[in-house]
């Protein structure tokens, strides 16, 4: 017989652990400079600045800042629906 709770338990780990990562990766950034441009991106795939020679378009950063989020909705369905459910109660609280 299949014991609810451990599964409950163990879901919770990974939950846990997931949103450990997911903190880390806020944490962490990626710096890149090139042909005029910089960006720097937190390891969360959020852009923190976007530069054009020398120039800042918020414009611009908010809205790549959607479209990656988007993106980011649409693998998590996915994910969800492969992993039956488990992907959806790993993905509350997080992001």
């Amino acid at each position: 017989m299949i014991n609810p709770f451990k599964q409950i338990g163990e879901i919770k780990k990974m939950r846990d652990s997931a949103m450990q990562i997911q903190r880390e990766l806020q944490g962490e950034e990626v710096v890149i400079d090139k042909n005029g441009v910089h960006i720097v991106i937190s390891g969360d795939q959020k852009i923190k600045t976007l530069e054009s020679n020398g120039r800042s378009d918020d414009d611009v950063k908010d809205a790549v800042n959607e479209a990656i989020k988007k993106s980011q909705e649409i693998a998590a369905r996915k994910l969800s629906q492969m992993s039956g459910g488990l992907g959806g109660l790993l993905g509350r609280g997080m992001g």
